[in-house]
């Protein structure tokens, strides 16, 4: 009996190792952004990136997104937005910001995830501003100016929408405008000075939570930042499920053969 329960005690040990070893589920609030160009959702990582994910969600309950713009779009890089609202003219106006949160570099930026954006040289300036990864640039943002914080990924279908938002032209209107995905709109409207409204942007409705239970992102795997970072407190990603961000603009500046990220007021 004593070796039977000798064998069971370390049969029970070893379980526990091998659990500990493995990924949790990860777990995350769902918001939908609601869009010109279509809808699509994002899960966030809640228990991993919670200063983070609280900053944003605080955004999102105040409003401060609706009828904000997509303000910048870099062919395989980013898509960004939080910053800019449209008030029937440009230059566009800037959401109101709230102190800046602190950086919670735990994930990788992969293709579809979301990341914030911040002053270059100062790792905890995010504010409102995020924006969407369109290719892996975890080479580039996992390393640069501590990590840029990824704190949510797309789920379903949503990169099509994404994707398609980046797919549009570009438009050089200065300041924080220097890249601007327009709809509807030539380089002959460009250069013959026609005036950009609420047809051409691409306007961001709104962002709701459309899902807070806890385990509504089980399936999701996010990788680790590549950076030497140490390890999420939960091991997998989000979770909480719930859970209550400046002017900045990433600049896709070449240096040292990378794009770096930094902001600037609308200018």
């Amino acid at each position: 009996m004593n070796s039977r329960n000798t064998r069971r005690q370390a049969w029970l040990a070893a379980l526990i190792s091998v659990t500990a070893l493995t990924p949790q589920i990860v777990n995350a609030t769902v918001v939908e952004f609601q869009t010109v160009m279509g809808d699509f959702e994002v899960n966030l990582y809640d228990n991993s990136t919670p200063a983070t994910v609280t900053n944003f969600l605080d955004y999102v309950n105040n409003g401060d997104y609706t009828s904000s713009v997509f303000h910048r779009s870099v062919a395989g890089f980013v898509v960004q937005g939080g910053g800019f609202v449209f008030n029937q003219a440009l230059p566009l106006n800037s959401v109101p910001t709230r102190p800046a949160v602190i950086n919670e570099p735990v994930f990788s930026n992969v293709r579809g995830s979301i990341a914030m954006a911040k002053l270059g040289g100062d790792p905890n300036s995010a504010t409102s501003q995020w924006f969407f990864n369109l290719s892996n640039n975890a080479a580039n943002l996992d390393e640069q100016n501590g990590g840029f914080t990824a704190f949510g990924e797309v789920v379903g279908n949503g990169m099509d929408v994404v994707d398609a938002i980046a797919a549009l032209p570009v438009f050089n209107f200065g300041g924080a405008t220097g890249e601007l995905p327009l709809r509807n709109y030539t380089t002959a409207d460009f250069n013959n000075g026609v005036a950009v409204d609420d047809t051409h942007l691409v306007i961001i409705n709104a962002i709701i939570v459309s899902d807070s239970t806890v385990d509504s992102a089980a399936g999701l795997n996010p990788p680790l930042t590549t950076a030497n970072q140490p390890a999420p407190p939960n091991s997998g990603g989000g979770g909480g499920g719930g859970g209550a961000f400046g002017i900045m603009s990433l600049l896709g500046l070449l240096l040292a053969g990378r794009q770096r990220i930094r902001r600037r007021s609308r200018g």
